[in-house]
């Protein structure tokens, strides 16, 4: 044609060139490595955050109250408690006294029947908890969180005497705090709970990380969180 100059490229075996690169010397895009680099990383966000948030609801109302009591704990010389005291006395019915006599020794349970009496006698229940025997009485400790008790029974006039101390709702919950006298199911709740505030910790730890470059004050800030009670333990506790 007038004027016009005409260029053909040939492609395939004859040109050298490679049709999944686009042509011949065309290097493939860096688009799809970054396109699976960015998924990767949308995925552990949203895993972290997943992780981040169950474990928030999980510890929250645990966290709620190990922090209110570990405020009453550090102040517990200032927060003032009148502890009750309640004391009984009365004696078993003489049908039951021929089971303290046989009893068993050491730390085995009080007979059932007489459990069930004691129970009726003076509102605190034995049953199922161990007893110290000798051979005057048989002594039954109860404590629990906030308060203490005890029941004492005579074998040989079946008289019984208890007494509950309660130290009110703050030594409760602070016991609670301790795990003191709080049974095996709140020992298992504590673990739990342990657990689910790591999770939130570290989970929480990795987000900062994942943000820290659009939020340039978080690593001072974790810096400063690291740095205060080390200070502390280290010049101010002795």
């Amino acid at each position: 044609m007038d004027g016009i100059r005409v260029i053909e490229r040939e492609t395939g075996a004859q040109g050298g060139g490679d049709p999944h690169t686009g042509g011949a010397g065309v290097p493939p895009s860096p688009a799809a490595p970054r396109r699976k680099s960015r998924k990767a990383r949308q995925f552990w966000l949203r895993q972290l955050h997943n992780w981040h948030w169950i474990s928030a609801a999980v510890s929250l109302v645990g966290m709620f109250l190990f922090a209110i009591t570990g405020i009453t704990l550090n102040h517990a010389s200032s927060i003032s408690a009148a502890p009750k005291v309640v004391s009984r006395q009365a004696t078993l019915p003489p049908a039951l006294r021929g089971a303290l006599e046989a009893g068993a020794r050491k730390d085995a349970p009080v007979p059932e029947p007489v459990a069930a009496s004691v129970v009726g006698l003076v509102g605190l229940d034995v049953r199922g908890h161990a007893a110290e025997w000798n051979d005057d009485e048989v002594y039954v400790a109860l404590p629990g969180p906030g308060r203490d008790a005890w029941v004492s029974i005579d074998r040989q006039t079946g008289e019984v005497t208890s007494e509950r101390t309660d130290r009110g709702w703050v030594s409760y919950f602070n016991d609670l705090h301790k795990g003191r006298n709080s049974g095996a199911g709140w020992f298992w709740f504590i673990d739990v709970f342990a657990a689910a505030c790591v999770i939130f910790t570290l989970t929480g730890l990795l987000l900062l990380q994942l943000h820290a470059r659009h939020r340039p004050s978080t690593w001072p800030l974790v810096a400063l969180g690291t740095a205060i009670p080390l200070v502390i333990a280290l010049f101010f506790i002795h």
